[in-house]
């Protein structure tokens, strides 16, 4: 087996075995910027490409915070909840958009609390990388025209399953925005109509006889 090989090996099995940082596990204290980067690079150091690129800087927390994808620090600290968050969206960014992200974070806030989206995302995480850590490391022993194959076959399942993703969300985005429409279109008609209503009511009466009805001679 070549250095390479056992390097991708080790690595393999390294994320194999890794699993998200349990919700309970995360930090309770609030915690400033730079702490933020030193905990946040610690646990996702496993995914970078090198040492030297970090996944997650100041900037682009600030710039998540503008978005709106992440909530505002409370003065100038973060908590669990944003760290959960966080540790989400540095995992999807690879494959979606910041938009898509966030689109995708609010549906599923919908439908429950950011403590059980983020159980629930790790539970999914952690399958999806044994599954490829497995892959990995059996091919690993086969040489590195095997490994070199194995990298297309997983580039192509990735392309083919982040357009999956862009297409359900953009879809499912459009249906919301038609609904939307259609619901803002309703109150308008149900308002229009109400003050039609009103201007009716509020109408003055004609008076017929008396002095402003013409007597017959």
């Amino acid at each position: 087996m070549s250095e390479a090989a056992e390097q991708i090996s080790k690595w393999a099995e390294e994320i194999e075995e890794y699993s998200s940082v349990d919700w309970e596990r995360l930090p309770e204290i609030y915690l400033y910027m730079d702490q933020v980067l030193t905990y946040m690079n610690k646990q996702l150091s496993l995914f970078e490409r090198n040492e030297s690129t970090g996944l997650l800087t100041s900037s682009m927390i600030n710039n998540y915070v503008k978005d709106g994808v992440l909530p505002r620090p409370e003065q100038k600290k973060y908590s669990r909840e944003h760290l959960a968050m966080l540790m989400v969206i540095c995992m999807l960014k690879q494959v979606l958009s910041i938009q898509d992200i966030s689109s995708l974070l609010k549906t599923l806030l919908e439908d429950a609390s950011k403590d059980e989206m983020y159980r629930r995302f790790c539970e999914a995480h952690s399958v999806a990388l044994k599954e490829v850590g497995d892959r990995v490391r059996s091919t690993a022993g086969e040489g590195d025209a095997e490994l070199t194959r194995l990298a297309i076959e997983l580039s192509i399942e990735a392309a083919a399953r982040r357009t999956a993703a862009e297409r359900i969300l953009s879809e499912l985005a459009a249906e919301q925005e038609k609904a939307a429409k259609a619901e803002k279109g309703k109150a308008k008609k149900k308002k229009n109509k109400s003050n039609h209503t009103n201007r009716k009511s509020n109408r003055p009466a004609v008076i017929r006889g008396g002095f402003f009805h013409s007597h017959s001679t």
